[in-house]
């Protein structure tokens, strides 16, 4: 399976823009991880286009918060429809397995033994301090720790996440996630 992971940080907050649609924001800084080239890219707003190709290549993407967040927002700056591509939502299985919202440093912590590096309000006060650099880190790192936590999904079907002191088990049906059609796009890449 060709998965993309992906991740976004945004320029302003949803009081900023005086709405909660995602898709009244604006992004500052986009990563992707691409499993056939095992690389990531990172890039700022303006070379966004930049993963076109490679989002285009996934038969999935992978994020947290992504169906309901990310690929709305980022629809807004692509050519196409990014709904068209299966989508993983982590948060969004987590959520149906376990009855509410997780947070990703919470699961995270108890699965794969890692941190978030910042927050997105952090990522905001970077930007507007002129501070891209930082917010590639952060965007990158929880892009690498998305990949982790998806990673270790597909293998043993569930996820942990800290509930106080305690770890526990949130099982999730990832039989669905492999698709069985071809779901890549071309609507940037030339004809």
């Amino acid at each position: 399976m060709h998965y993309v992971v992906f991740d976004l940080e945004t320029q302003n907050t949803f009081a900023d823009a005086g709405s909660n649609n995602p898709a009244d924001l604006d992004i500052s800084v986009g990563c992707v991880y691409d499993s056939i080239t095992d690389t990531y890219t990172t890039v700022a707003h303006d070379e966004l286009h930049k993963l076109w190709p490679i989002l285009e290549e996934a038969e999935v993407l992978v994020g947290y918060n992504s169906n309901h967040f990310d690929i709305p927002l980022l629809n807004k700056y692509y050519p196409g429809d990014l709904t068209h591509i299966k989508s993983i939502d982590l948060l969004e299985d987590i959520r149906i397995s376990l009855g509410r919202r997780v947070r990703l440093d919470s699961v995270a912590q108890a699965t794969i033994g890692s941190k978030k590096s910042a927050n997105g309000l952090q990522a905001i006060k970077w930007w507007r301090e002129g501070d891209i650099e930082s917010i590639k880190k952060y965007c990158k790192q929880d892009v690498k720790v998305t990949k982790e936590i998806f990673e270790y999904a597909l293998l043993n079907n569930k996820v942990l996440f800290k509930d106080g002191h305690k770890k526990r088990e949130i099982p999730l049906d990832t039989s669905l996630w492999v698709p069985h059609e071809n779901h890549r796009m071309t609507f940037s890449l030339p004809f």
